[in-house]
């Protein structure tokens, strides 16, 4: 059985893998709150208006391999595919795993918990209906974050040691040691964080253990890991933004985050610092990234997500010689989907049993 859980792209499709679960025990609640550091909510779901034990619950097609595992830990209730459910089942379900429509929302007025499969809401909680009737929604945060932190890690190491620069050489049979670039060392240079949540702290964790300067913003105050020398708030950007070596976006995507990584933006950075985005696309406003790049405004930048996606095959993107550009997949590792496999049979345990649930999403805010 192989099941992937791409949780930053938004959906949950067959890919990388699930063969070590079949062999090794699955990981707990204790994985997830200890290592991961999810915090159950402070209200038992039991106590939620409405609340009682689920008899329909709906999982996207993509869930197909798991719906025994996942019919083991909920006896009794029907877990049904959304294509094969008939309407009257959609108009009774409880639950839903992986499905946030608007024709599911509409018929499926009983509804009283979402489990999305990635760590980005906004596909969901731009629904009409789910702001009108508010039912509880949970995500896939932190799950992904290890391997998003690696990822961002291996961006910083490509882009100080211009190893892009040295394939292109390599494809060429070309011993390019005269009028190379010149390397850059990480200890010692400053990191701006922008978004210290959970991929934001492993980030800071990595970068700080190669001897970086960590500085960060985040929207829910000044607190931090020790590591972190200053964390701002949002409209702190701009200063911090000066100082940095290494600029990294973990942003969600709200109304707050939506194009703040613009012109202005770009035109505070240092000519000799590089962008890097693992947050979500439409944080950045592409073309005032790509007039950065080309003017030498700022050093290179290193990108996984882009707005749009996928990028259009003549955006000047691909050509610049100081980008790198990865197709969303910076938590795309077997860690991740074991990682999210687990908090969503966790959760699914949970919430049959009107226990406290994890990673419970703020609607209003987005995240």
């Amino acid at each position: 059985m192989r099941i992937g859980i791409f949780v930053v792209c938004g959906v949950l499709v067959p890919g990388a893998a699930l063969d070590a679960a079949e062999t090794a025990e699955p990981l707990g609640a204790a994985h997830l709150t200890e290592t991961l550091g999810l915090q159950p909510s402070s209200q038992p779901v039991r106590e939620r208006p409405g609340w009682h034990t689920p008899h329909v619950i709906l999982v996207a097609p993509e869930l197909h391999e798991l719906v025994p595992q996942l019919q083991q830990l909920a006896p009794g209730v029907k877990i049904l595919e959304v294509p094969a459910a008939t309407p009257r089942e959609v108009a009774a379900a409880d639950a839903t795993i992986g499905v946030c429509s608007a024709e599911v929302l509409a018929a499926a007025k009983k509804l009283e918990w979402i489990q999305w499969l990635a760590v980005g809401v906004e596909k969901c909680v731009n629904q009409p209906l789910l702001r009108e009737r508010h039912p509880l929604l949970t995500n896939m945060q932190r799950t992904a974050a290890p391997s998003m932190a690696e990822h961002v890690i291996a961006m910083m190491l490509v882009l100080s040691r211009h190893l892009n620069y040295f394939m292109r050489e390599q494809s060429q049979a070309h011993w390019a040691q005269e009028n190379s670039p010149q390397l850059e060392d990480l200890d010692g240079k400053t990191l701006l964080i922008v978004g210290l949540g959970g991929i934001g702290t492993e980030v800071a964790k990595r970068a700080h253990a190669l001897g970086m300067k960590i500085t960060a913003t985040r929207a829910s105050g000044h607190a931090g890991p020790d590591y972190v020398s200053y964390v701002g708030m949002p409209d702190e950007l701009l200063k911090l933004t000066k100082d940095a070596d290494f600029i990294v976006n973990c942003v969600p995507l709200t109304a707050q985050t939506r194009g703040i990584f613009d012109g202005q933006f770009f035109s505070t950075m240092k000519p000799s610092a590089y962008f890097i985005s693992v947050g979500r696309g439409a944080s950045t406003v592409t073309a005032d990234l790509i007039a950065a790049l080309d003017s030498h405004k700022i050093a290179g930048a290193a990108l996984d997500v882009v707005d749009p996606e996928p990028l259009p095959a003549d955006s000047p993107l691909w050509r610049l010689p100081n980008v790198i550009i990865t197709p969303h997949i910076s938590g795309n590792t077997p860690l991740s989907d074991e990682q999210g496999i687990a908090l969503l049979r966790e959760n699914l345990r949970r919430y049959v049993a009107g226990d406290p649930m994890l990673a419970v999403v703020d609607i209003q805010r987005g995240y």
